[in-house]
């Protein structure tokens, strides 16, 4: 398996059992139906420990383009690999989106919400502030990424040709899933904490062409789940190197 192919897989794998969890709890008559945040965001854990699992040890399971864009700027991945692996994780994650639908085609028949129907591709604020909801994803970010580099820096995964891959190897799964689970239980009520824009813009592109009644892709607010994410894990990255 390749990294790119992995990045895909772990990507894919995120995006079904996390925006799984979702429509479980959200959409009309399933088994999960409104169970709850605490269940959406133990999932989330979960679904990010069974990606990095099973991606860790190829790619480094970097799994959001946060993450591999912060440990570039930070001197830990080569930027030539980058945009192969922005690619396997938008066409990952759009791809798992698209079979969550399938998953739950009937209960998508039966909820007539658009807003709980979007919810289960994409993200959008509790409260709508383009200052306080950036922020969120800033700080969500940050966190995350603070984290990841300490959890992957001393690992070397292997190399792609002749170059380096660091990142979060089979050890790294239940710390960072730990991270994610805590972010979204203690920061996640104002944005639902993408964290990760592959998480959003791909399903959101997905929910966009899906022959969905009533849809709305809110696209005014798509970019800030893309540029907040990015942001704080720069930021992350910036003090990492500062400390060092």
């Amino acid at each position: 398996m390749t990294p790119f192919i992995a990045e895909f897989i772990g990507t894919f794998i995120l995006m079904l059992l996390g925006n799984g969890v979702v429509a479980n709890v959200l959409l009309k008559d399933t088994k999960g139906y409104n169970a709850g945040w605490l269940v959406i965001t133990t999932a989330w854990g979960l679904a990010v420990y069974v990606a990095v699992l099973i991606a860790g040890p190829v790619s480094g399971a970097h799994i959001n383009p946060a993450v591999t864009i912060s440990l570039a700027i930070a001197g830990l991945f080569d930027w030539n690999l980058v945009p192969s692996y922005i690619l396997a994780q938008f066409i990952g994650a759009m791809l798992g989106a698209l079979c969550v639908y399938v998953f739950y085609k009937k209960h998508y028949d039966t909820t007539n919400e658009v807003d709980l129907i979007r919810t289960t591709f994409c993200n959008s604020p509790a409260i709508r502030n383009t200052p306080s909801n950036l922020f969120s994803e800033m700080i969500g970010t940050f966190v995350l990424l603070l984290a990841v580099f300490y959890i992957a820096e001393p690992e070397f995964i292997g190399k792609s040709g002749e170059k380096a891959i660091i990142g979060l190897g089979s050890l790294g799964a239940l710390p960072v899933a730990l991270v994610v689970w805590s972010i979204g239980l203690s920061l996640g009520g104002t944005t639902g904490y993408a964290i990760n824009p592959a998480r959003d813009l791909g399903p959101r592109i997905v929910y966009a062409l899906l022959p969905i009644k009533n849809k709305f892709a809110d696209w005014g607010y798509a970019w800030i789940p893309v540029v907040g994410p990015i942001a704080g894990g720069a930021i992350a990255a910036l003090l990492y190197l500062s400390l060092l």
